[in-house]
């Protein structure tokens, strides 16, 4: 065994392994995270904060303060299509998905890419050294 196959196999292991670890802790965040629902909330400046209110399934009124970020990516919107947690009437936010969990599932499919191409190459190598 050549020590590129030997660095081969330890990029397919560490692939496949640490993109399953990854995986599961993505889908773990995807759990904790709960449920969103898209909305249309309605945007007040309050003067010191601007603030996003809507109405949830249920009839109730929520609201949360804009973050900078927030606030900027709406500018000076007088409305905006958001997501909002069920069952609670004070979280919002511009994305369905958290950056956390799109973080650990794009490390997880990056490690099992790296995991599949070192399984080809060692596959191929195997195959041309007869």
């Amino acid at each position: 065994m050549s020590a590129v196959d030997a660095i081969v196999e330890i990029f397919t292991w560490i692939g496949f392994g640490a993109g399953a670890l990854f995986a599961g802790v993505a889908f773990v965040l995807y759990i904790a995270d709960g449920t969103w629902v898209p909305v249309r909330a309605m945007i007040d400046d309050l003067g010191d904060r601007r603030v996003a209110r809507w109405f949830d399934d249920d009839g109730g009124v929520g609201e949360a303060t804009l973050t900078p970020a927030d606030d900027e990516t709406i500018g000076s919107a007088d409305a905006a299509d958001v997501f909002v947690r069920v069952g609670s009437l004070d979280r919002m936010r511009l994305h369905r998905r958290s950056p956390s969990v799109r973080a650990f599932v794009l490390l997880a499919l990056g490690l099992i890419g790296l995991g599949v191409a070192g399984l080809v190459i060692s596959i191929v190598s195997l195959f041309a050294a007869g």
